[in-house]
């Protein structure tokens, strides 16, 4: 099996890479399978069931990204970022840009402040990896920033406007207060989870989960564990993107089937998110 998964890994990478190397460019499904050797349909379902997103949702959000850094960085003309990242029009790639930023590309330079849609995905090409085990969850410490940083650029889908600078501000505090959990999976990071209490309640304040490692419930390992160990008996939230938001991956639905609830529509960071809640015993710990 590991060989065969190994195999999976190297051939996902491979798609990555290429993508990486032609963000410039007009890029497709049958022209990343050509540079890789493999069918369309064969790599099609490789890459989504390795990393959990289409080659299509890959390469829009990666071009964005970089749209967005251009945007921010340099005083290009919008018409010149938008044909640098493979789009044929200004329309089109603004169009694409509000969908996924909520913002058009002026507004968006006006503000200067960048922030990525999607970071380049590092997957390795080692099939061995163990199988997760609520075992392999504990308490975060410092020495493991540096793997928890690296998980959350390779699920930085799950949170619109992350500031790293500021995030490792609130990662020292936590990882301080007991309050950062991380599932270990050989020398990666799987899942890793921060979370703060107050007047009774519980809030899971990040839960960031390894693409190679999605469809091996690590959110549920870790939400058990955070609900039954650390939160026992409280309601614990979450935010996360509104229903029918593009920029979604599949956040909502992990947290639907974790048992969360749905709550009050928010604006948080200028961003349109939702409440999402936990409740104590059936569905939770």
């Amino acid at each position: 099996m590991g060989s065969a998964e190994s195999r999976r890994l190297k051939n996902a990478q491979a798609a990555v890479d290429f993508i990486e190397k032609h963000l410039d460019g007009s890029l497709s499904l049958d022209r990343t399978a050509a540079a890789v050797h493999y069918s369309k349909y064969h790599l099609h379902r490789i890459f989504a069931d390795t990393t959990g997103m289409t080659i299509h949702d890959y390469t829009l959000r990666r071009q964005l990204t970089e749209g967005a850094r251009r945007l921010v960085r340099t005083d290009q003309p919008v018409l010149e970022i938008a044909l640098s990242c493979g789009y044929g029009s200004q329309q089109a790639f603004t169009s694409a840009f509000r969908e996924m930023y909520k913002l058009p590309p002026a507004q968006y330079r006006a503000r200067r402040k960048f922030y990525p849609l999607q970071l380049p995905f590092s997957l390795g090409e080692d099939g061995t990896s163990e199988e997760l085990s609520p075992e392999n969850i504990r308490p975060a410490v410092e020495e493991d920033i540096p793997v928890w940083l690296e998980l959350v650029r390779q699920s930085v889908d799950g949170y619109p406007c992350l500031d790293e600078a500021d995030y490792l501000r609130w990662l020292k505090s936590a990882i301080s207060g007991k309050r950062a959990l991380i599932l270990k999976a050989g020398d990666t990071a799987a899942g890793v989870l921060g979370f703060g209490f107050s007047g009774g309640r519980g809030t899971i304040e990040y839960l960031g989960i390894h693409p190679r490692y999605r469809k091996q419930k690590a959110a549920e390992l870790l939400v058990r564990e955070l609900s039954g160990k650390y939160l026992p008996g409280r309601e614990i939230s979450m935010t996360t993107y509104r229903s029918c938001d593009r920029a979604d991956t599949g956040w909502r639905a992990i947290l639907k089937k974790l048992g969360f609830e749905e709550r009050e529509l928010l604006t948080e960071f200028g961003y349109p998110t939702q409440h999402f809640v936990l409740r104590p015993g059936p569905g939770g710990e």
